[in-house]
């Protein structure tokens, strides 16, 4: 069972990966998020910050669709995320080892080509250790 420190911890390991001021925990590299906590919206309700939910950026709306398909219990979406390549993963849902192939494989989708020239592809070789 993952929670919002795990995230941090994971997501701090990684090469570039800068967490920047939230009322929650929110990571980018090279200004591009790649994992944020959950700033969950109802209606006539003032936004709440959700730390036992991730937003997490996979790439494409085909990706999407196959976690939300084939790990509904782990993963889902709201209609202010409509069209866009992300998913809300429930953190206590998961184990550390597969927080860290989701946040890294995240964060592998956000890193800018130029920043992987300087070695950061060489640190992650060895990425099922990040975060442990």
């Amino acid at each position: 069972m993952a929670d919002a420190d795990d995230v941090r911890r994971v997501a701090l390991a990684l090469p570039h990966a800068v967490e920047i001021p939230s009322d929650g925990f929110d990571f980018r590299v090279a200004d591009r998020g790649f994992v944020w906590s959950y700033p969950e919206r109802a209606p006539g309700r003032p936004r709440v910050i959700r730390l036992d939910v991730a937003v997490l950026f996979v790439g494409d709306e085909a990706e999407k669709q196959a976690l939300l398909l084939g790990e509904p219990e782990v993963f889902f979406t709201t209609p202010g995320f409509e069209g866009l390549p992300l998913v809300l993963l429930r953190l206590a849902a998961v184990d550390l080892d597969r927080l860290t192939e989701l946040v890294t494989d995240a964060w592998r989708m956000r890193v800018p080509d130029a920043l992987l020239g300087d070695g950061a592809g060489d640190a992650l070789s060895g990425s099922a250790g990040v975060g442990k």
